[in-house]
């Protein structure tokens, strides 16, 4: 089968991104935003009918996950440190590596196998775009699926921050990319950002580093390309330390997040994480 060209640009485009230091940037288009205004997310999901639409979005989720598992959409070969979620007494922020659209239901089947109790929930922290503009099915669970969206708004920012603090305290688990970009299939953990550990500092919470590897399977996709299989790795949870001040708790949670991140890389891959700009400077 003929390999997509469209594929082919992204990759092309993650390896000029890399070589050059980008790696916050997006590779594919994002569907164009406009501001969430204040008070338009129920964050907190106080209203019945928010209620209702998340679970029926959740259903609709599940659904179509196992669709796409029974299909070999998708394929998750094992996960890893079920226990590391499963004995966590809080609320916790989890962390992945974002490298496709449906990386978050492999955080769910993770979540699923690893919390026996129905009343801790797992939310998703989203771009802002993707729940304002993102159209039809995808974006009805964008809207709907236990979804905390950004906002370019500061009284929506103020709000999504309060919320998160709030169900962070409240035992809930939030999953949040702290990558900032999708680079489609790429397998290397890339530098990451404070907000995932800011909300955890915040709220006095750990940080389960869950990284996903992948290899090629015998199946190809729509797009000429091997579906990958996965491996979710779920790691022992990061807590802050009560001796070192907010900023002093992002910074050392952030650097042993990604320390996590790149043992498994190169244990699993058996190869050292070097990037292209690290080549290109030398």
């Amino acid at each position: 089968m003929e390999k997509s060209k469209e594929r082919l640009n992204i990759l092309k485009k993650i390896e000029e991104y890399e070589r050059s230091g980008r790696f916050d940037e997006d590779v594919e288009d994002d569907p164009p935003s406009r501001q969430i205004e204040p008070d338009e997310v129920d964050y907190l999901q106080k209203k019945l009918i928010t209620r209702i639409k998340s679970k029926y979005a959740f259903h609709q989720a599940r659904k179509y996950l196992n669709k796409i598992l029974k299909n070999k959409e998708m394929i998750v070969d094992d996960i890893i440190g079920c226990e590391n979620i499963g004995n966590l007494k809080t609320g916790a922020i989890i962390t992945c590596n974002h490298f496709n659209a449906f990386d978050s239901f492999a955080i769910q089947m993770a979540y699923e196998k690893s919390v026996k109790s129905k009343k801790i929930k797992f939310f998703r922290v989203i771009r802002e775009g993707n729940y304002t503009s993102f159209p039809g099915f995808f974006g009805f669970l964008m809207r709907n699926c236990n979804t905390l969206p950004l906002s370019s708004n500061k009284k929506t920012m103020q709000q999504f921050m309060r919320s998160v603090s709030k169900l962070l305290n409240d035992g809930h688990l939030v999953l949040v990319y702290p990558e900032q970009s999708m680079w489609w299939n790429y397998r290397k953990p890339k530098p990451l950002k404070k907000g995932a550990f800011q909300f955890a500092v915040k709220a006095n919470v750990p940080v389960v580093p869950c990284f996903i590897t992948m290899k090629d399977s015998d199946i190809i996709g729509s797009d000429g390309f091997n579906i990958q299989r996965y491996t979710i790795h779920i790691s022992k949870p990061i807590m802050p330390d009560s001796e070192k001040n907010q900023n002093e708790n992002i910074e050392a949670m952030m650097n042993e997040n990604y320390r996590v991140w790149k043992e498994i890389y190169e244990e699993v891959y058996q190869t050292k994480l070097e990037y292209l700009t690290e080549v290109k400077n030398a």
